[in-house]
């Protein structure tokens, strides 16, 4: 299988300058390996790498055989998003602090290649969500690798929000906002709101509510099949719509979201060796020992 990696493709965050050794040392060692390296502007530019420039992120997974990432889990958020859909695949390199979909640290970086080069490594295909609706008359339609949230704005008020599963009425939510994530998400704020830990390729929703006034309200988990639908019923205040983490659009009361599973996937690269149980025990520090 390595042998079909000719290209690779190299996406940092500019945002993150220390970084930018790393970029630049990852295209010397992946030239040296005999494959040729491309890149997008933004990378181009903060990593001053001499390689192959592609418009942007859809472009040049189209272009490519595998995308080193270089960030943290927002910036593999972000282009899981722009290339949804493609089958290329994404290999994480973490910058940032805690990183679930970021593999592989950057001090490891050259033991990495050479796993990738050897064949030492395994694909699995994340799915994606999507809201779709109309925001004060706009239509909207997002896609989110981690999660959609629907939520209050900087007003430390309660939201209401009626929630429905397959068209049949679950309850009303009176909460600081509600997250619908995919398996993947479930590690990100859905964790931080008390939600279920999900394994990644397990095919489910979990619907979390933020700071729920009923006790009773808990975490819910649904069939990745369920069309998740939440109307606003709180004139105030703003109610936002999310989607990993990016303010999308202010809500209006009656405003309907519908959330369900996108047609679209993404890939991700995941080396010999690691599993989510290990990744869990080294980033949430399980260590099964009692206090």
């Amino acid at each position: 299988m390595a042998n079909r990696i000719k290209c690779v493709g190299l996406i940092g965050n500019p945002e993150k300058v220390s970084g930018a050794a790393a970029v630049s040392r990852a295209a010397c060692l992946i030239a040296a390996a005999g494959r040729d390296v491309y890149c997008d502007p933004a990378t181009a530019r903060f990593a001053r790498l001499k390689a192959v420039v592609c418009a942007d992120a859809a472009t040049l997974a189209r272009q490519v055989d595998l995308l080193v990432v270089f960030g943290g889990d927002g910036t593999m958020l972000r282009v899981a998003r722009e290339i949804a859909g493609s089958r290329t695949p994404i290999l994480g390199v973490n910058l940032g602090s805690l990183g679930f979909l970021t593999d592989v640290p950057s001090a490891r970086l050259s033991q990495a290649l050479q796993c990738v080069w050897s064949s030492r490594f395994r694909f699995e295909s994340r799915v994606l969500i999507q809201a779709i609706g109309r925001c004060h008359g706009r239509l909207v339609n997002q896609t989110a690798l981690n999660d959609i949230v629907i939520g209050r704005g900087i007003a430390s008020r309660l939201i209401e929000l009626d929630v429905a599963v397959d068209g049949a009425p679950l309850t009303r939510y009176r909460c600081d906002g509600l997250i619908v994530s995919s398996p993947t998400g479930s590690t990100a704020y859905s964790l931080a709101a008390g939600g279920a830990v999900v394994f990644p390729t397990a095919e489910v929703f979990a619907l979390t509510p933020i700071c729920p006034h009923t006790l009773s309200n808990r975490a819910l988990i649904l069939p990745l099949t369920a069309r998740i639908e939440v109307k606003v019923i709180s004139p105030k205040p703003a109610t936002i719509l999310s989607a990993d983490g990016q303010v999308v659009s202010k809500l209006a009361t009656g405003d309907t979201i519908t959330i369900r599973r996108a047609r679209r996937t993404v890939r991700l690269m995941h080396l010999s060796g690691s599993s989510f149980c290990e990744t869990l025990r080294r980033k949430l520090h399980w260590r099964g020992t009692s206090l």
